[in-house]
């Protein structure tokens, strides 16, 4: 069985889910692929606005319902770090990268790292260095997999990715995909957890 898991790396909804979802994947065998992609695309034919341009009674019930999931999930969480809104887009082709090199546990480890840099650690994920010092971490060589990340050819699996997420009507994130059915939102994942049971 397949999920595909599209996300941005910076979102705060898929750092909440990451591990959640990374666990049920494997207590169902399934075969994770993982499609970080361009939101801002994403958003400029889905109707969606960044955080800063939306109004502020939605920014100021964001902030609540992080607040709220933090503590029912308990895990820590800034809610306004210190590098954010950030870009994410040397994140997710650094994690395109990972998962083309060592495939997709070596990414969503990797892409965990990186969402709990920004939402748990206030680093910058948009820095070079500060990445390949996440990837490092994570076991893996950051600096060759920060090269990688910086050619042709993970750009255009990044925009195909982007791509692949607008045809299947993808507008938030993080989005699991099984069997052409999507899910929006880590408060999703128990349908998750039911569509990949029955397959």
């Amino acid at each position: 069985m397949v999920c595909e898991y599209f996300f941005a790396p910076q979102s705060p909804y898929a750092y909440l889910g990451h591990d959640r979802f990374v666990a049920l994947a494997a207590r169902h065998a399934a075969e994770v692929i993982v499609k970080p992609c361009d939101f801002a695309r994403i958003f400029s034919v889905s109707g969606g606005l960044p955080l800063l341009k939306r109004p502020p009674q939605r920014q100021a019930y964001r902030l609540l319902e992080l607040s709220r999931w933090s503590a029912y999930l308990k895990l820590p969480l800034v809610l306004q770090p210190k590098f954010f809104p950030v870009p994410g887009d040397a994140a997710a082709k650094l994690i395109i990268a990972c998962q083309h090199a060592g495939g997709a546990q070596t990414a969503l480890q990797v892409a965990g790292a990186i969402m709990r840099a920004v939402w748990v650690e206030e680093k910058n994920i948009a820095d070079g260095a500060t990445l390949a010092a996440i990837a490092s971490a994570c076991g893996c060589n950051g600096d060759e997999l920060m090269q990688a990340a910086g050619t042709a050819d993970i750009q255009a699996i990044y925009e195909r990715y982007t791509d692949e997420a607008i045809a299947a009507d993808v507008f938030g994130a993080p989005w699991y995909r099984v069997n052409g059915e999507g899910f929006w939102g880590q408060d999703r994942l128990d349908f998750v957890e039911r569509a990949l049971a029955k397959v």
